[in-house]
């Protein structure tokens, strides 16, 4: 039986899935994210971040990393737009990069928004309103 995705967790706050290969990025991110009522689940890899969404099935958004090891944000979320099940999760990329046809190519693949790091408090209220309604 296929479970529901995109409910709200047990404790009706959205689950955000934070994927950053530095420690201190995933940490700034989850604490506004968390600041802002989130529950997030922060992982180091693209590939943890698909394993993971391998078994938690209440998911409502991703924000991840565009330049990582092994898998950029960018293979991530083009790893999810091709999966039946995962499509239709929001993916945020971020970046500390401003780099105007990496963004534009994130967002012709999927992407849902393109955040400049370091993520701002007001990014996350305004993405998470248009994305979590």
């Amino acid at each position: 039986m296929a479970m529901e995705r995109g409910g709200k967790s047990a404790g009706g706050e959205p689950h955000v899935l934070a994927v950053d290969d530095s420690s201190v990025d995933r940490a700034v991110i989850a604490s506004v994210l968390r600041s802002s009522k989130y529950r997030v689940t922060a992982v180091d890899s693209g590939k943890r971040a698909l394993e993971l969404l391998g078994l938690e099935t209440d998911v409502n958004m991703i924000i991840t990393d565009y330049w990582m090891p092994e898998m950029t944000g960018y293979e991530l979320l083009k790893k999810v737009k091709e999966s039946s099940e995962l499509k239709q999760i929001p993916v945020v990329i971020m970046s500390s990069e401003n780099v105007p046809n990496r963004i534009s190519r994130c967002l012709e693949e999927g992407a849902e928004d393109f955040l400049l790091k370091p993520i701002q408090p007001s990014d996350v209220s305004r993405l998470c309103s248009r994305v979590l309604r």
